[in-house]
């Protein structure tokens, strides 16, 4: 992942779109540089490895929403200004940087929001609901 191309969470006939597939990196990023200290992959893997690799199946939905759920509730406790936009470059800058953030973004928990408003964790929340539900493979793809 590294670019501006549009990506979206897919399961089944389900879609929701992401953004940029930058920004899903910079989310990824953000977590894994806070949350996981012994490296990518290594408190989440559900989450950090299944779906970032691109495939997550039905069997780890669980498992990965409660995740998910830990993840927002610690993140909740950082501020905007602790995002990672890459992982590789912890001090890369957005592009958006020198902008002023949202003022109702108040912690990076609320930081994520896709190309249509939308809370990033709520979607994947969402998405996550839909595989446990409906079985089979939660992808990320072209949106």
């Amino acid at each position: 992942m590294g670019d501006r191309m549009g990506v979206g969470f897919y399961v089944g006939d389900h879609a929701r779109e992401v953004g940029a597939q930058d920004f899903l990196h910079a989310f990824f990023s953000t977590i894994s540089h806070h949350l996981e200290p012994n490296g990518w992959g290594s408190k989440y893997p559900e989450i950090m490895k299944h779906l970032y690799q691109g495939k997550l199946a039905a069997e780890h939905a669980r498992k990965a929403r409660d995740d998910l759920h830990d993840i927002r509730r610690k993140l909740a406790r950082l501020t905007p200004d602790e995002f990672v936009w890459d992982i590789e470059d912890p001090t890369a800058s957005p592009p958006w940087a020198g902008r002023e953030i949202c003022s109702e973004i108040t912690n990076l928990s609320d930081l994520f929001i896709t190309g249509r408003g939308e809370n990033l964790f709520d979607v994947l929340a969402e998405c996550l609901y839909v595989l446990e539900e409906q079985g089979g493979c939660m992808t990320i793809g072209p949106y």
